[in-house]
């Protein structure tokens, strides 16, 4: 009988076996995981240990073996702190995020093992080939699509925002995530580190696994030069309170040259011996986080470290890394492992844990939430006095946060500049020193890094994870945390579980910054969202007044599996329309404000709430010379698209609701129509696509220092009199 036929069945599509290890038959017979235990029963267990150098064996040989199969891939990185992957599950913690997307692969072939892809059908290593980097299979990077796996990984600087929002909403859980050296060399990661600990000093129950293998995608990493002593007192130095490092070339017996050696080229008894230093120094370093002290635990091994290269050139496959090319051949080979070992190996990974990462992690449920009950919504006579919009989300934002205790707000830049002092109030700034005079307190749920990457992050990672937040920016400065929040909603449309909708406003719009020029004055984000609108799932709301945007949250927070960005003014301004008038404009896309009889009819379509003024002020001009004016407040410009222009129905959760074209055709039919918008002119795309009406389009241009919203509004050349001209001109 040949060893692919002796394989259990799961192993169809592996093409080496290896001899049985020496030791086998003592330290593998039985597995160290026993029947019914989520973890080994110590780390210095000599069967554990010899299990779990297979274990990250097997790791190391499915990375190369399902990247081999489309010449294609990252297995490097990922190989090269095998061993402290394997020991994070051996000793029962599948909660386990990533900084980095390129050790994708390494976490499909765990996610293989433990059988967590069999709910996506991939019960083979063959299956597991076919499908690597294919649509509706194993993405090249790590996404909401894949069971098990608790958080998308691609651009830097988001795993550990993911980490601490589990360790938030799930103070009893550990959350190990990887970090590369290569992400190491920037600031981020570590000044986020030292805000969230000072913010929330109990929340120690995630853990950073730095991988520090001396180099970084295409050469030696920033921080290859340091001695261990340094990166000891670099991690120190940053707060926190442990640090264990475990260093490969403290056990070589091979001579190897360099700081960073590859432990696979060991003796099988130094290899052990690693493994087993690795097993206790992680065990050592996940107990000292959830006892309540910031830890990290750092593995220094070779890039590539029993792959098919090492440093950089181990980081990614090309077209000629083939799994006919000798040196995948050879990897292979020297990696293989016997049938029995491989049957040993998936024992454990599916008992570890308590069962399968698919049926076992927290992202894999969706977390029930506190009812939050009527919202205290105020209602404002139209024609009234003006209201300040930011304010009157505020007052509900508060309620939220009274009735949900694990709702957080992050905002980079102050809530009082915004207008939105009474959410400092009602939930206070968190902060070590308490000061009323400044609404600080050390258990307040208002979160403020001077980092809009981390204001970003921490609230998208926590709404993933199945919380609600409010990210609150400048418009002007959200583009820096606008990367994290793009991959989250995009993970969102493919969620096997439901997860409330990231939530963001946006205030002291380009119009209301005149005087601090135009570093204040970025509108230009707004083309950021139009293009992200035809994923399916992104609704970018502009209520018109104070009314508008309280209805806009309320429909916001009903909202699952989405992402809505509500940008409203800080000044305040007329009341337009009524709440059910915006409940009307969130199903069907706009509300027309003001409609009057003429020898033509001139529509505007507006998008946002300080750019009206012009509008009225064009429309009495017109209207004086006889003809028609329709104003359409558009609030939701994703409701305008035809079905056909958006992916929403391949979203985890559609949302199919669309204006038909007999409902667009009342609003935005007539003898000519002007688009508005004091932002991007790409937000107005939905509605120029379908008109058939002489159109035109009045917009952002630049920024500059002025006295007045309308000094820029002039500049840009959005006035009453160009609007009424172009009209007249178009009608």
């Amino acid at each position: 009988m040949t060893a692919t036929q002796m394989a259990p069945g799961f192993c169809e599509g592996i093409q080496y076996f290896g001899e049985t290890l020496p030791g086998f038959e003592t330290y593998g017979a039985t597995p160290a995981i026993a029947e019914g235990a989520r973890a080994i029963a110590t780390p210095t267990d000599p069967a554990a240990v010899f299990q779990t150098l297979l274990y990250a064996d097997a790791l190391r040989y499915l990375t190369v073996q399902i990247c081999g199969s489309k010449g294609s891939g990252h297995p490097g990185g990922f190989a090269s702190q095998a061993e402290a992957y394997a020991a994070l599950v051996m000793l029962g913690y599948k909660n386990i995020v990533t900084e980095v997307g390129h050790h994708a692969p390494g976490f499909y072939s765990a996610m293989f093992l433990d059988r967590s892809l069999e709910d996506m059908g991939i019960t083979t290593v063959q299956q597991m080939r076919d499908r690597f980097r294919e649509r509706h299979g194993l993405l090249g990077h790590l996404s909401g699509f894949i069971p098990g796996l608790l958080a998308p990984a691609g651009p830097l600087g988001q795993g550990q925002h993911f980490a601490m929002a589990g360790a938030l909403l799930y103070p009893d859980t550990l959350f190990p995530f990887t970090i590369g050296d290569g992400g190491l060399g920037e600031p981020y990661i570590m000044s986020s580190f030292m805000h969230f600990h000072t913010a929330f000093p109990g929340s120690t129950n995630f853990l950073p696994v730095l991988v520090w293998n001396g180099f970084s995608q295409e050469h030696h990493s920033m921080v290859s030069l340091k001695t261990n002593e340094q990166m000891l007192a670099y991690w120190h130095g940053h707060g926190f309170d442990e640090v264990v490092l475990v260093d490969a070339k403290d056990f070589d017996d091979q001579d190897q040259s360099g700081d960073y050696v590859d432990s696979t080229a060991f003796s099988l008894k130094q290899r052990l011996a690693f493994t087993q230093s690795v097993l206790v120094g992680v065990d050592e370093a996940a107990r000292s986080a959830l006892s309540g002290k910031l830890t990290a635990f750092i593995i220094k091994q070779l890039k590539g470290a029993g792959v098919h290269a090492r440093g950089a050139k181990s980081h990614n496959l090309y077209p000629k890394d083939t799994l006919d090319a000798p040196h995948i051949m050879d990897a292979l080979k020297t990696r293989s492992l016997s049938p029995e070992a491989w049957a040993i190996v998936r024992t454990n990974c599916e008992r570890a844990g308590g069962g399968p990462a698919s049926k076992t992690v927290v992202t894999e449920f969706e977390r029930p939430l506190p009812d939050l009950g009527p919202l205290p919504l105020e209602e404002y006579p139209v024609g009234g006095d003006p209201k300040v919009s930011t304010t009157a989300m505020g007052k509900l934002v508060g309620h939220v946060g009274t009735s949900d205790r694990t709702f957080l707000v992050t905002n980079a830049d102050g809530n009082e500049a915004s207008g939105i002092a009474n959410i400092n109030q009602a939930l206070k700034i968190i902060h070590p020193t308490e000061d009323p005079l400044y609404n600080q307190a050390p258990t307040g749920q208002v979160y403020e890094p001077l980092s809009e990457d981390a204001c970003a992050g921490l609230a998208v990672g926590l709404s993933l994870f199945g919380g609600r937040t409010l990210w609150c920016s400048y418009e002007s400065f959200a583009i820096n945390g606008l990367p994290i929040w793009q991959t989250v909603t995009q993970a969102m449309a493919e969620l096997r579980r439901k997860t409330p909708a990231t939530i963001t406003l946006f205030t002291a719009g380009a119009l209301e910054q005149g005087r601090n020029g135009w570093t204040h004055q970025r509108p230009e984000i707004e083309a950021y969202f139009a293009a992200m609108m035809r994923n399916g799932n992104v609704f970018p709301l502009f209520p018109p007044d104070a009314n508008s945007v309280q209805a806009c949250y309320e429909w916001a927070l009903s909202q699952k599996n989405k992402g809505v960005v509500i940008t409203a003014s800080k000044s305040p301004l007329p009341i337009r329309t009524t709440f059910d008038q915006t409940r009307q404009a969130l199903e069907r896309g706009a509300i027309a404000l003001h409609s009057s009889s003429g020898s033509k009819t001139v529509v505007f379509a507006v998008v946002g709430d300080m750019i009206l003024s012009p509008v009225f002020d064009a429309a009495k001009l017109l209207e004086a010379q006889g003809l028609g004016v329709r104003i359409v407040s558009v609030v939701s410009p994703r409701r305008l698209y035809r079905p056909s222009d958006t992916l929403w129905d391949i979203c985890s959760e559609p949302d199919g609701h669309f204006l038909d074209d007999a409902g667009f055709e009342h609003l935005f039919g007539g003898d000519a129509l002007i688009g508005v918008t004091g932002g991007a002119s790409a937000m107005l795309e939905p509605v120029m696509l379908r008109s058939t009406s002489k159109r035109d389009v009045f917009a952002w241009k630049r920024g500059e220092t002025t006295a007045s919203a309308g000094e820029l509004m002039a500049l840009n050349g959005i006035t009453a009199e160009a609007l009424a001209a172009r009209a007249i001109a178009l009608a």
